[in-house]
């Protein structure tokens, strides 16, 4: 049998429509395929997306607050309600074949989980799932987001892990089910580099997901803003 490749591209500061652009890229890219698996780390400049699942009525701020905070908005086709991406956030997008790995949707969110569980344990931060909620919590409230798209069985969208994260924008949002949200700053009393945190994930993602070969793509040019 193949072994599976995953390319990870370390991104940088990403506009978030550019993201979703080269997020349909390289979705169609491996349906056609099917040769390698991608995983995309990077921030975002401060966003409010909106899911399918999410009401009207889930962002608080008016149009003159957004562009008072500098914050855009979103809708998009991930699962999940309302939720913020920002600067000091470290934001995940794995295109990978489900179809060459296990066709189970819930498996895959739940080894989402199991790649920020350990990461968040390599950093000292006790953190478990909760029955019923998708995401990564701790005792000091969620620490990181899930939401994600599937067609052909190739995965788009993924999570969102507050590691220097303001929390101040989560204040203008109706988040997932209304828990409180924290950081990873705000939990080890220390801004964190996100590099590092990079590593853990690349390390834990290809760990959980049984990927032999990893290729490493340190993007020179991002798009900035």
């Amino acid at each position: 049998m193949q072994k599976r490749l995953l390319e990870v591209r370390r991104l940088g500061r990403f506009g978030y429509a550019d993201g979703l652009e080269l997020q349909k890229t390289l979705e169609t890219e491996v349906i056609a395929e099917r040769k390698r698996d991608y995983l995309l780390l990077l921030e975002h400049p401060h966003v409010f997306t909106i899911g399918r699942r999410a009401k009207e009525n889930g962002i608080l701020a008016s149009a003159e607050i957004l562009k008072t905070i500098g914050a855009e908005v979103f809708e998009i086709n991930r699962g999940g309600k309302v939720t913020y991406h920002g600067i000091g956030q470290m934001v995940g997008y794995p295109i990978i074949n489900l179809s060459s790995y296990k066709e189970d949707v819930h498996l895959f969110v739940r080894n989402l989980e199991e790649v920020l569980i350990r990461t968040m344990k390599d950093f000292g931060i006790e953190s478990f799932r909760i029955e019923g909620l998708t995401g990564v919590h701790t005792a000091e409230g969620k620490i990181a987001a899930i939401g994600v798209h599937l067609k052909r069985w190739v995965t788009t969208h993924g999570f969102a892990l507050n590691v220097n994260t303001d929390l101040s924008y989560f204040d203008w949002i109706i988040a997932c089910e209304g828990e409180p949200v924290t950081s990873m700053e705000k939990l080890l009393g220390r801004e964190v580099d996100l590099a590092e945190v990079e590593d853990r994930i690349i390390e834990n993602f290809a760990e959980v997901f049984e990927f032999e070969n990893v290729e490493l793509l340190q993007m020179a040019v991002s798009a900035e803003i």
